[in-house]
């Protein structure tokens, strides 16, 4: 089949940190030369903006009243994704603890999902050949008719050592409650909560090596693309 005729594929990739979801959203799409949005970063990047600019964040009014102002472009290649906010580069500050610790509360209000998430929706509607989007609701909220919807998942105790493992020298049982804790926030707010969409296939990536989630992904996608 000729490039030209090969149709555009949207997969959904949601679930908690720790499950490997970046690694394995990244590697699928440039294995199989599709966009790449990391929508955990476009929250921690408005995250940031607001922290930035002395936002109260105990107060929802606030928050809500400023998520229009920053600019925020992704870049959705996956081998060198990037994303700034008003024309500043924030791949590594948007990653400190400040920042984490304050992207559920920011995350909750309803006017910045709902400005992210038309973001998010412009951008797959761009990508030419499809895009791999990840994050926490996207098959159930930002892309319900995704063409594939994948949940990743895996014990706390492998997510906390795997998350410990990226943040050099973090204790392994402080970083758990942090991801427990974090995943309750998310999983139980009024607005686009984390959810497993009812049409998504599960992996539970406990057991397995990156490679072996890798692997499996594609094998979905390339079946999804042949039309089984």
């Amino acid at each position: 089949m000729e490039n030209g005729a090969v149709k555009p594929v949207i997969v959904a990739i949601d679930g908690p940190s720790g499950t490997g979801k970046s690694s394995t959203s990244k590697a699928v799409a440039e294995q199989l030369g599709l966009s790449y949005l990391d929508t955990g970063a476009q929250y921690r990047a408005i995250t940031w903006w607001m922290v930035n600019n002395g936002i109260d964040l105990t107060d929802p009014t606030a928050i809500a009243a400023v998520a229009g102002k920053p600019e925020i472009v992704s870049g959705t290649d996956p081998v060198k994704p990037t994303i700034t906010v008003d024309g500043v580069d924030v791949s590594g500050p948007i990653r400190t603890e400040e920042v984490t610790s304050k992207v559920s509360a920011v995350s909750a209000v309803p006017e910045v999902r709902t400005r992210i998430s038309e973001l998010q929706r412009s951008l797959a509607r761009a990508a030419a050949a499809g895009i791999v989007v990840e994050g926490r609701d996207i098959g159930t909220t930002v892309l319900p008719d995704a063409d594939l919807k994948i949940f990743l998942t895996a014990s706390p105790q492998a997510r906390a050592a795997r998350r410990s493992g990226e943040l050099k020298g973090a204790d392994v049982n402080a970083t758990r409650e942090a991801l427990v804790k974090r995943d309750a926030a998310d999983s139980t707010r009024k607005t686009s909560p984390l959810a497993k969409a009812g049409d998504a296939i599960e992996v539970d990536t406990t057991e397995l090596t990156l490679a072996q989630v890798i692997e499996c992904v594609v094998a979905l996608v390339e079946e999804k693309r042949a039309g089984k």
